[in-house]
């Protein structure tokens, strides 16, 4: 959902993953459709089919919301969440990322990247349109066969998952837009390609961490507070964070909050959430590399407002 930091892999996909085994995306996801049958969770039945999706996802004027079909696309994608996450941002690279001047980590190889192209923009070296915002997409399946959800290093999202059993879930991460772009039109764009990707898949639910700047949840008491008291999961969509990671988010009583200034100190992305039908799991997380303090979204899609799906799919059309 909001960036996601680098770096912070499963252990378990680290081991599972090996460096030269990258592809490309898609061709990561024709591995999957030839493999047998995966009851991850406890699932009764197999999952349903899945079906490719389609390579562009949306345009707007000289804008389009497309996957990433190459190499090269998922490393423009990693080059802007560098800028943004580390050159304009308070992340800290290590050694390697700094080297290679792009946020990158294991589970690159095996997601969906979502890319906002800008075909009046500046060419790259390679001839094509600039990369102006992406969003990262790990559906269930690819991560049930590559050792688990990124967001698992932060929230016990297992539990959730084992609760719908025959649900599809779709982690969303590690997104970015350039400054000069963060306009209602882009961020529209991108939701729009994430809706007609969620289509395309049959995704049932939702889900990963949104960030505050700030790594003192004391000087997020309202936003936190407030997040808790009225916007918490139900217990059917509840996750935890980590034992190892809790941080309280109830840190003021409900009757103390007042509530439109707790909406004006919560970041875009999560009030955007919200705004759709989202959820917030119980308890944060401290990102001291990123310099955030994380929190889960969980978007059931059955949740999604009706007006908002009659907006994204009237786009779409």
């Amino acid at each position: 959902m909001q960036r996601n930091p680098t770096e912070r892999s499963s252990p378990r996909l680290m081991q599972l993953l090996k460096p030269e085994a990258a592809g490309a995306i898609a061709a990561t996801a024709i591995t999957w459709l030839k493999a047998p049958p995966y009851l991850p969770h406890g699932r009764k039945s197999a999952p349903r089919p899945l079906s490719l999706p389609s390579a562009s996802l949306g345009k707007m004027g000289n804008l389009e919301a497309r996957l990433a079909t190459e190499k090269r696309d998922v490393r423009h994608a990693q080059k802007l969440r560098y800028k943004v996450f580390y050159k304009d941002g308070g992340a800290i690279a290590d050694a390697a990322t700094l080297l290679a001047r792009r946020d990158k980590d294991a589970f690159d190889k095996i997601c969906d990247h979502v890319l906002v192209v800008d075909h009046a923009g500046k060419p790259t070296m390679s001839g094509k349109p600039p990369v102006v915002g992406t969003y990262r997409l790990l559906p269930q399946a690819i991560a049930d066969r590559h050792g688990g959800f990124y967001t698992e290093s932060e929230f016990e999202i297992a539990s959730l998952i084992a609760r719908h059993p025959e649900s599809r879930f779709l982690e969303l991460g590690r997104s970015c837009v350039l400054p000069r772009y963060r306009n209602k039109r882009t961020v529209e764009l991108l939701w729009q390609g994430i809706w007609n990707y969620v289509r395309q898949q049959q995704v049932d639910v939702m889900f990963g961490c949104a960030s505050f700047e700030g790594t003192d949840p004391d000087k997020l008491a309202l936003p936190l507070s407030f997040l808790h008291h009225y916007a918490a999961a139900t217990p059917e969509w509840n996750a935890r964070a980590q034992a190892s990671r809790y941080v309280e988010m109830n840190r003021m009583p409900k009757e103390a909050i007042t509530p439109k200034a707790a909406m004006q100190q919560l970041p875009p992305l999560i009030k955007g959430y919200l705004r759709l039908g989202a959820m917030i799991g119980e308890g944060a997380v401290i990102d001291y590399q990123f310099g955030t303090t994380d929190v889960l979204i969980v978007l059931p899609v059955a949740a999604i407002k009706g007006r908002y799906i009659e907006h994204f799919s009237a786009e779409a059309a």
